[in-house]
């Protein structure tokens, strides 16, 4: 069966698509992902796709799918490297992919995995200083 690869760098997983992608393939890479980030506890997904020069509704979906999905695995995804084609074609399907953060680059992704990461970490180190129990003063 043919797959996707999946690199782990870090806290993010890799996922360069340089094949067309046809249904069968897009499942697959849906719950190959999954599985990576529960397996790995992962907290960034960036997914690259400028070889892609045609997307239909289901692969526009299944993008939108995997967002969700890690979103809820606890995990950001970014959509990077889209052609002009692929982002016209989506609109004019009606595809807003909601909750699936784009960039032009990997560069661009891998900076905002970074910050939704370094932000993720501050707002619950804030989270366990407020719950933590303060020392009494003596008076």
């Amino acid at each position: 069966m043919e797959r996707i690869p999946i690199l782990q760098m870090g806290e993010f997983l890799l996922v360069t698509i340089q094949v067309d992608m046809h249904d069968r393939l897009a499942i697959t890479l849906q719950e190959d992902l999954t599985n990576r980030i529960v397996k790995t506890g992962v907290k960034g997904v960036l997914i690259e796709i400028s070889s892609l020069e045609i997307v239909d509704s289901f692969i526009g979906r299944i993008l939108n799918n995997i967002a969700t999905m890690s979103r809820i695995l606890d995990a950001e995804t970014v959509v990077v490297g889209m052609q002009p084609a692929v982002a016209i074609t989506l609109v004019e399907l009606g595809l807003s992919l909601t909750g699936v953060r784009t960039a032009l680059s990997v560069e661009k992704g891998m900076n905002l995995l970074q910050k939704s990461l370094d932000f993720s970490v501050s707002a619950e180190a804030l989270a366990v200083e407020k719950l933590s129990p303060r020392p009494r003063r003596r008076e």
